[in-house]
């Protein structure tokens, strides 16, 4: 069966940009073994899989690795997607059911808005492993399911780190994110994101990151309304709003190709 693919660069305007998803509209159910393969196929970081169901979408995303729960980055790329190849679409609500449960874009002048879930923070402490792992100095950190988030002294020392990925995949978190004030007054704070263990080093940009990074800002800067910077390589900016126990990421899309699978 000829499903449609899309790769899509999502949080960029400018091609080549951003964080590069792989997205399938499916016009019938595959097998999830089929859906795996296909996403080892395409070797990004995560390729979604879209299927027509009641009054919105089926939405799976998977890693060259694993199946994932949340993903932002596809997510707008999928959205982007439907936003284009159905142009009426941008009238409405796009309502999403994945693992986290529904999950809503809109079209808001010609960016997409998400609706995720927020992360609640939990205090967790800085191992001497995790610490060598990053190879920064760290000065506090907090988890949310399969995410820690560790604060570094300063947004030099967040572009700067290189960690050691074969130390960090023995981590107990699969999801490493490291964060900092921001030194430059276009953005509130900066982050990267790593996760060896799921199979991607560093994610270029990671929405889901942001529904753990705006409670703990919120809380550290007294405000729920940011603008943040994903310091990876290609690079890629978020907005992003606290909205009680919901965030809201804003931000933009490139389609980059499209094609007829033929396997």
């Amino acid at each position: 069966m000829a499903h449609k693919i899309f790769q899509v660069d999502a949080f960029t305007e400018v091609p080549f940009k951003g964080n590069p998803a792989a997205v399938c509209v499916l016009e019938a159910p595959e097998p999830e073994d089929w859906m795996q393969s296909l996403a080892k196929e395409m070797n990004l970081s995560e390729t979604a899989f879209l299927l027509p169901e009641g009054q919105g979408w089926r939405l799976r995303w998977f890693t060259p690795k694993t199946e994932v729960r949340l993903c932002g980055h596809a997510t707008l790329a999928s959205a982007m997607v439907l936003f284009t190849i159905q142009p009426a679409l941008r009238e409405e609500v796009l309502r999403f059911h994945t693992l986290s449960g529904e999950l809503q874009a809109r079209w808001v002048g010609g960016r997409i808005a998400l609706d995720f879930p927020a992360m609640q923070p939990e205090a967790a402490g800085i191992s001497p492993e995790v610490q060598a792992a990053l190879g920064i100095p760290l000065k506090a950190a907090v988890q949310a399911g399969d995410y820690h988030l560790f604060e570094a002294q300063d947004a030099a020392a967040v572009r700067s780190m290189a960690p050691d990925f074969a130390a960090l995949a023995q981590y107990t978190a699969p999801e490493v994110i490291v964060t900092a004030l921001s030194d430059d007054p276009s953005y509130d704070f900066i982050s990267r994101f790593f996760a060896p263990r799921l199979g991607i080093n560093e994610d270029p940009v990671t929405g889901s990151a942001h529904c753990l990074l705006a409670p703990y800002w919120a809380e550290k800067l007294g405000q729920t309304r940011f603008t943040a910077f994903q310091a990876s390589e290609r690079g890629g900016v978020l907005g992003v709003q606290l909205m009680g126990q919901r965030v809201v990421l804003l931000g933009t899309a490139a389609l980059v190709f499209e094609g007829d699978l033929l396997a």
